[in-house]
């Protein structure tokens, strides 16, 4: 046990978070996301993505100059469809990012060649549908002298 760590984080999810760099991605996917043959899955089997995500975010900043810095999959075609997890998901980002940000809507295939293409795919436990979220890693300033 680690004391002010999110016991969420796993072993493996921490070496992960703690070797992003500045830009990399992760994406947070729910139990139905294809990823059996993804170089970098961490299965968090039983836990809610919207629990992964805020304990992800206890440590993680999110890309401050980028207006996509978490993204969302479009449902059915339509960007405007809303599921209930993305208000929870948008609730969470706001708590922990520094400005106003939304969850930009990206295509299945674009979402899924991104999450494939970054650092690590977190699955979740979480059988609500379109429950994924990528998310694009900041950096931490130096403190102010």
């Amino acid at each position: 046990m680690l004391k002010g760590i999110d016991p969420i984080l796993s072993p493996d999810l921490l070496h992960a978070l703690r070797s992003m760099g500045h830009g990399h991605e992760i994406a947070i996917v729910d139990a139905n996301y294809p990823c059996d043959d993804d170089a970098h899955v961490i299965r968090l089997d039983g836990v809610l993505g919207t629990r992964i995500l805020e304990a992800v975010l206890s440590v993680m900043p999110l890309e401050s100059r980028d207006s996509g810095a978490a993204c969302r999959m479009i449902v059915d075609g339509n960007p405007e469809t809303e599921m209930p997890i993305f208000g929870e998901f948008l609730d969470i980002v706001a708590r922990h990012s520094d400005r106003p940000l939304s969850l930009a809507p990206i295509t299945p295939d674009e979402f899924k060649r991104r999450a494939k293409s970054g650092f690590a795919i977190i699955l979740s436990g979480d059988g609500r549908l379109y429950g994924n979220i990528l998310l694009k890693k900041g950096v931490v300033a130096p403190p102010v002298d």
